[in-house]
């Protein structure tokens, strides 16, 4: 049984090395000086970290630092709702209940690009384009489907007679939710966070369209920040790509183990 097993060790050795790649040759460019145009799939025989000091000069900490705060004000809010919505709908299976996954499910297949100059025109209009509710808003309503969609079917694996005891002992459903159930979603919380705010982190077809002011730019703007029609400082921006997803990286290996718990228990029938 063993040997029969033995070809998913390559396989698995060439999936994680296609996803390698991009990091490799973003560490390799982000090292090199722009006088140099050997190939990019070899390493450097030197390490040059001027584009580090370039990538700081520019808007990345700026960006940086916006983006953590968007993210964290998105997500928080992603993993509350998502959590209050999703604990009806998977305990109430009705046809109307049924209808609202349904919708939830249509509203995730909706591409971003294609709603974007309505969306435009209702945030300008609102007075809320280049500000952190506006940006915030939207992430939450794209994004929150994906976290009612996850925590619905965690959820619906949980026993009901869990809810029949604490209705027994005299809990409502708020009571129960927030004392029985949401301690029990520690696991698909950390999915839900990670997913959630890696999307929110990389975004930027919102952020190109409504934040147009220079103090309150993303992660994603600034690293395009490096690239104009009369020039492009390509190394500087390997650099910042490189700044930029640390915060990402670190977030995933401090919760790695509740995501892959959250995602094996989730994977349930929606």
């Amino acid at each position: 049984m063993k040997r029969r097993h033995l070809w998913r060790i390559p396989v698995a050795l060439l999936i994680v090395l296609i996803y390698l790649i991009p990091f490799y040759i973003v560490i390799s460019v982000s090292l090199r000086h722009s006088s140099d145009h050997s190939s990019w799939w070899a390493l450097p025989n030197y390490l040059f970290f001027g584009n580090y000091a370039t990538a700081l000069k520019g808007s990345i900490l700026q960006g940086i630092l916006n983006s953590v705060i968007i993210t964290i004000s998105s997500v928080a809010l992603i993993v509350i709702f998502g959590a209050l919505a999703a604990y009806p709908l998977a305990r109430n299976k009705n046809k109307l209940n049924r209808a609202v996954r349904i919708f939830v499910l249509g509203v995730m297949m909706v591409p971003q690009l294609s709603i974007i100059v309505p969306i435009y025109s209702l945030v300008t209009n609102l007075k809320l384009g280049s500000t952190y509710p506006g940006i915030v808003l939207l992430l939450v309503t794209f994004f929150l489907p994906l976290s009612i969609f996850i925590f619905t079917n965690f959820i619906a694996s949980i026993p009901r007679d869990l809810d029949e005891a604490a209705a027994i002992d005299g809990c409502g459903p708020i009571r129960t939710f927030f004392l029985i159930i949401m301690p029990q979603l520690k696991p698909v919380t950390a999915s839900v966070i990670i997913l959630t705010g890696v999307n929110c982190w990389n975004d930027f077809q919102f952020s190109l369209y409504l934040l147009q002011k220079p103090q309150i730019t993303s992660v994603t703007l600034a690293i395009s920040g490096f690239f104009a029609q009369v020039g492009s400082n390509v190394y500087a921006a390997a650099a910042a790509a490189v700044l930029g997803v640390i915060p990402v990286i670190g977030l995933f290996l401090a919760m790695q183990k509740y995501f892959i718990k959250g995602m094996v228990d989730s994977a349930v029938k929606f």
